[in-house]
């Protein structure tokens, strides 16, 4: 089968065709497993964080790739949930310990991190951690919403926001824009503000529903309850704090930070920033229990994604648009018809 494989980490300034096309045996089906034929996969930050060392692959050579949608081909014994040719989805998380904690566990493992990913023709997944696809979604839909939409709901969920209360949005991308059109559903009479330094995506963030949006370092008109980061830097962080009412909550939704801009915390000033009963608070990973509860309310809310597509060949071209190009969509590589 055809995947896109890494073998060693580098930065992708320097080397910015970290992955290989290659060829790899089928995978087979163990107990309870499902084979799935990968239609698409979605590109994720963490896979920056992967190739660029900040959240390295467990083992080399690897198939990246935790936001899979295919179709079930093959089962493993005992497996009893799905029948061959459903849809089905993948998340980050790729198997766990089952509890509701599942995403803290020593027991998590990480789909295209632990395990190869989604950037094949194939791959096998545990039954308990395959989600079926809302017939309202195309594959390439579907996709980010297996982690950059369950994830930015996990987010979501962590600020405790009640509608009416004010929300912050800083950086405006894959996730970001999910979490806009989630928090638009939810919570109908709160009032969304966006940070990003990229002018085009403050202006998709107004057309879907903002009503404030900003450079990153900007103030908004009013102070705001809770703020969630989806950014891969600093500066970002120390600008929200200072946009919080007090008691406010900054989610961190980030699996890594890079360390361009750590300087920036030395700007932290406590009367400023922290005082006044303002959090911080870390989104780890994801569990099962997100990912199922977000994608029928993701239907329900006709949350579609933005996104643009790559054939799985071009994931090198994927990940440096991601990484350095503007917010036009989420990255979605298309796989097998």
């Amino acid at each position: 089968m055809r995947a896109m494989t890494l073998s060693r980490m580098a930065s992708l300034r320097s080397a910015d065709c970290p992955l290989q096309l290659t060829d790899l045996a089928m995978p087979i089906p163990g107990p309870g497993q499902l084979l799935l034929k990968v239609l698409t996969c979605g590109v994720c930050h963490t896979e920056l964080d992967e190739i660029e060392g900040r959240a390295p692959p467990t083992q080399l050579p690897i198939v990246l790739g935790h936001q899979v949608v295919g179709r079930v081909v093959d089962t493993g014994s005992g497996t009893t949930r799905f029948q061959l040719g459903d849809r089905v989805g993948v998340g980050w998380i790729h198997s766990s310990s089952g509890r509701n904690d599942e995403n803290l566990s020593p027991e998590f493992r990480a789909t295209g991190r632990d395990v190869n990913g989604g950037y094949a023709e194939y791959m096998v997944i545990g039954q308990d951690y395959a989600y079926p696809i809302p017939v309202s979604f195309t594959d390439e839909q579907a996709a980010p919403l297996l982690c950059a939409g369950a994830v930015g709901y996990r987010a979501l969920r962590m600020t405790e926001l009640q509608d009416g209360q004010r929300l912050g949005l800083t950086g405006f991308g894959g996730s970001a824009h999910l979490v806009l059109q989630t928090a638009r559903f939810r919570f109908p009479n709160s009032p969304i503000y966006v940070f990003s330094r990229d002018n085009s995506a403050r202006q998709i963030a107004m057309q879907l529903g903002a009503v404030w949006a900003g450079d990153t370092a900007e103030r908004p008109p009013e102070l705001l309850h809770a703020i969630i980061d989806t950014t891969p830097a600093w500066k970002p962080i120390v600008e929200a704090m200072a946009c919080l009412a007090p008691g406010g909550r900054l989610i961190i939704n980030a699996i890594r930070k890079e360390s361009g801009d750590l300087a920036e915390l030395m700007r932290l000033d406590y009367r400023d920033h922290l005082w006044m009963e303002r959090q911080i608070r870390t989104v780890a990973n994801v569990t099962q229990f997100d990912i199922r509860e977000f994608l029928p309310i993701a239907a329900a809310a006709e949350i579609f994604p933005m996104v643009e597509v790559y054939p799985l060949e071009a994931a090198n071209r994927a990940l440096m648009d991601l990484k350095l190009g503007p917010f036009r969509g989420a990255k979605v590589l298309k796989v097998s018809q």
